[in-house]
């Protein structure tokens, strides 16, 4: 009886000690809050903020004429505000929550986390706190419909761009966003976006393909009247683009490690000799750099390098950078004259056209190669790629109609004559008094 006794005893101690092995793993596994992480994230957050206000508000405001300028900022601005408000009642919840689970939880998340319910002061994600990474995330659900405004700048109601973006966002970028990361169709694929190339740039740049088209071309286009205003302006948008950039691929590491400086490396050297590749083009084809080719050229090379920039090589960098700069500018160029759809301010040619190579080469420039290899990967990027433009297309094509019979898409002849300024906002940015 007594041994009998001893035995239960010395099961218990032993099975109590391995309880309490299996929960100090379980702690030890555990993440942990990151000093160092979370002071690099707030930073990056930071960081992709100033690429819209001001960087891309600036780079838009230049290109436009003098009487839009305004109407530019006002866009970009109000699009923030709006867009943070959606991001917090329920748009972080749809991209982020669901994994893949069921049919629907391939396209979308779900509720749980509407009013960021369950994002405490001490919610971690990963080993950053929850909430820095849901005003991370915030900030690229507010660039990527302002980056989008620019394909219809000059001619397109306030009213109407506020219903447009906003029925997009929720319909397009929400959903693209959980396929590509939160566990969603593109992500079971093994599709590479580490930042954001199909997510943001192509998304962005089908819907403002298909806005110009639908709104018709600018009136006198082709005349010395639409020449940018301010190339100052754009120049200096350009160069927070390039800044705030850094935020946008080093920090989708959401870490401060060794990935998240190699994307700042080869963020540089791709946007670096994207600007080369396209002044050479420009200076050979029309005899001058210009400065806003130099700026446009950086902006392409941003682009295409965003998806690579987590995974790809020093070589990699510069192929996609000389890639990008060539094609962007001759889609920019040649190939929009010869279409003859007005994309203002070259969203599509830059935006979509760029983060379609920068997509594909992302599969072909790899540090490491997966198992199934390079071919089978850039066949997953490639069908990536073609998800996105059927359904951002689709979705901005709903979206306009749905402003067109609410409020009518386009200004007035009378209104576009003498500009957004002052017929929408009751401003002008230069006082011809002063």
């Amino acid at each position: 009886m007594r041994t009998n006794l001893k035995k239960l005893i010395v099961g218990a101690l032993a099975f109590l000690a391995l309880i309490g092995s299996a929960a100090a793993q379980e702690e030890e596994a555990a993440p942990a809050l990151s000093a160092g992480d979370t002071s690099w994230m707030i930073v990056a957050a930071v960081l992709v903020l100033l690429m819209t206000l001001p960087g891309l508000a600036l780079f838009y405001g230049g290109l436009v004429r003098a009487k839009n300028v305004l109407s530019i900022l006002m866009q970009c601005f109000v699009i923030a505000a709006i867009m943070t408000i959606i991001w917090v009642a329920f748009g972080y919840s749809l991209a982020s929550t669901g994994g893949s689970e069921g049919f629907l939880g391939k396209f979308i998340g779900g509720w749980d986390k509407s009013m960021l319910k369950g994002v405490t002061v001490e919610a971690l994600s990963g080993t950053i706190p929850e909430s820095v990474f849901v005003v991370f995330q915030m900030t690229f659900f507010i660039i990527t419909p302002a980056l989008i405004v620019g394909a219809f700048a000059e001619r397109m109601k306030f009213s109407a761009v506020l219903i447009f973006t906003t029925i997009w966002a929720i319909f397009s970028y929400l959903p693209i966003w959980h396929m590509a990361w939160g566990g969603g169709l593109l992500a079971e694929w093994g599709a590479i976006d580490f930042a954001g190339g199909t997510v943001v740039h192509i998304n962005a740049g089908i819907a403002g393909l298909v806005a110009c088209i639908m709104l018709g071309k600018r009136r006198g286009l082709g005349g010395p009247n639409l020449s940018p205003h301010s190339v100052p302006f754009t120049v200096i948008g350009a160069s927070l683009l390039w800044v705030g950039w850094f935020g946008f691929n080093a920090g989708s590491e959401l870490a401060a490690d060794g990935v998240a400086g190699y994307a700042m490396l080869v963020t540089q050297i791709a946007t670096a000799t994207a600007v080369i590749a396209w002044l050479a083009l420009e200076w050979l084809i029309s005899g001058k750099p210009t400065a806003v080719g130099a700026a446009t050229g950086a902006v392409a090379g941003l682009v295409a390098i965003t998806p690579a920039s987590g995974s790809t090589t020093v070589a990699g960098a510069l192929w996609i950078g000389l890639a990008s700069g060539a094609i962007c500018y001759i889609c920019a160029t040649s190939l929009k004259r010869k279409l003859g759809y007005d994309d203002s301010l070259d969203v599509f040619g830059v935006h979509g056209i760029g983060g379609i190579v920068g997509a594909v080469l992302t599969g072909v420039f790899l540090r490491e190669v997966p198992e199934h290899g390079i071919a089978t990967q850039t066949m997953i990027q490639i069908k990536a790629v073609g998800v996105t433009v059927v359904w951002s297309g689709a979705v901005a094509f709903i979206a306009l109609m749905i402003a067109k019979v609410t409020v009518g898409l386009r200004v007035s002849e009378d209104e576009e004559q003498s500009g957004l300024d002052i017929t929408y906002h009751g401003e002008e940015a230069y006082n011809s008094d002063s």
